[in-house]
């Protein structure tokens, strides 16, 4: 958060966000080292957030996790991002040609909102769907955007993440990440390299505005026991000339509440 929350609400979204940023479930030691709460504070407020459907207490594994509520909230917000509707037929158009899964995604607080998503003709369980908030640095479409912020927004990015070994291949520092990011920004294609989930892999590439910020990020997803990172590769052209073709689009569109002058917070699309 850019400044401390007040009042009990500003204290509930400051949780959210905290609970949303580590892209897993997370237990109420974790919450609280990081809340700089009092544990009754701390306590009472997840006990209402989980009353309230924003928060999903496990039982069995004593983890907190967005809620379902909360999930609605977000689709109901993506009916309102003017890039998923503008990015809807170039979709359906990418999806159709490809037949594998294909995402679109932007950044909000240093995390992927993944805004739409097509599946593939024979889907793989996965862990993105549209609406859905995972971490930035061990994604393809999260790696895309990074790597096009400037370096305020990046660094503040940076320091938003979880840096949660999700697989034995994710990155689990800033430094690990840098070198990565500058390969990404020189040649315009991401990979998720199974850093998030085993198995699955991706090829992802930036949406840019026509100051080169990232206005949101499209990947298309499989598996290793369908394909290698080759064989995603050789679709990057193809994911280029979709992102290229709704930047386009983008750049004739005025967005709600859009400014046109260069912003150091690289989180809006």
């Amino acid at each position: 958060m850019d400044k401390p929350a007040d009042g009990t609400v500003g204290k509930a979204l400051t949780l959210l966000d905290e609970v949303a940023g580590y892209g897993r479930p997370v237990r109420f030691a974790e919450i609280l080292s990081g809340a700089d709460l009092p544990k009754a504070t701390l306590y009472r407020l997840l006990q209402t957030l989980v009353s309230q459907r924003m928060l999903a207490y496990d039982e069995a594994d004593h983890t907190y996790a967005l809620g379902s509520r909360l999930i609605r909230l977000a689709h109901a917000a993506w009916q309102q991002t003017t890039l998923a509707p503008l990015a809807r037929p170039h979709l359906d158009r990418l999806s159709e040609a490809i037949g594998e899964t294909v995402h679109l995604a932007k950044l909000d607080n240093g995390q992927v909102l993944y805004v739409d998503k097509r599946n593939a003709r024979r889907p793989i369980p996965m862990f993105s769907d549209a609406g859905k908030i995972g971490p930035a640095y061990c994604t393809g479409v999260g790696k895309a955007m990074l790597a096009h912020l400037d370096p305020p927004a990046l660094e503040k990015a940076l320091a938003q993440q979880s840096w949660y070994a999700h697989t034995p291949a994710t990155r689990v520092s800033p430094d690990a990440l840098r070198a990565e990011l500058a390969e990404i920004r020189a040649t315009g294609v991401a990979f998720d390299r199974e850093e998030h989930e085993p198995t699955i892999i991706c090829v992802a590439v930036p949406i840019l505005d026509e100051a080169g910020r990232p206005l949101g990020a499209m990947s298309v997803t499989s598996s290793t026991l369908r394909h290698s990172l080759d064989d995603l590769a050789a679709l990057a052209p193809r994911l280029a000339e979709t992102a290229a073709d709704i930047a386009r689009e983008a750049a004739a569109f005025t967005f709600p509440g859009a400014r046109r002058a260069p912003t150091s917070g690289g989180t809006s699309a």
